[in-house]
């Protein structure tokens, strides 16, 4: 990976815009900051980005340190894991960012995140723990395969512990929830 200046600062910008956006909805989102109204917006604006996405995948493949540079290839990946209403394109950004992985010009733990995002939407265990769900009782971990030996599948790409990740995302979480919530959101997890 690179930290030249990357090919393609136009879309560096595009994307770093919109995952930006993202975040700030998703953040409310998570507290509950939104009606009715706002929600559908929400929805609309996450089906655009991904429409977006989607284009650039088709022109560039992944967009990865090279094109776009670490920022804007870490704002891609964030728009491909909360693509989660297009179950089909998630999958291929999956492909499409393993071979990144293996051609040096993406994260392997961002792989390791959309994976896992992949497999708890078809409603399968999740490999690397990375995929948590925030419930009005606090976060819980979404099931994973074989938890004896998560920590070193974990340790593979790169990820701390899992007690430490969930620790973290706890901490995140936790202070902003109301008590009588019973909403639930899926959550990312962290490194």
């Amino acid at each position: 990976m690179t930290a030249a200046e990357p090919l393609r600062p136009d879309l560096a910008r595009e994307l770093i815009a919109r995952a930006s956006q993202s975040a700030a909805r998703r953040a409310k989102r998570v507290r509950n900051q939104l009606d009715a109204v706002q929600l559908g917006q929400d929805r609309h604006a996450d089906h655009a980005d991904t429409k977006v996405l989607r284009r650039i995948l088709a022109e560039h493949d992944w967009p990865g340190h090279r094109l776009v540079g670490a920022e804007a290839a870490h704002a891609a990946w964030s728009l491909a894991l909360h693509a989660d209403d297009e179950a089909d394109f998630q999958r291929a950004a999956t492909t499409l960012l393993e071979r990144a992985v293996q051609d040096g010009d993406a994260r392997i733990q961002h792989w390791a995140h959309l994976y896992d995002r992949t497999l708890v939407n078809r409603g399968r265990p999740q490999e690397f723990g990375t995929q948590q769900v925030l419930t009005a009782t606090g976060v819980e971990l979404c099931p994973v395969r074989a938890p004896g030996s998560l920590d070193q599948r974990r340790a593979s790409v790169g990820l701390s512990p899992i007690a430490v990740a969930l620790e973290t995302v706890r901490r995140r979480y936790a202070p902003d929830r109301h008590a009588g919530d019973s909403s639930t959101v899926v959550l990312a997890g962290v490194a």
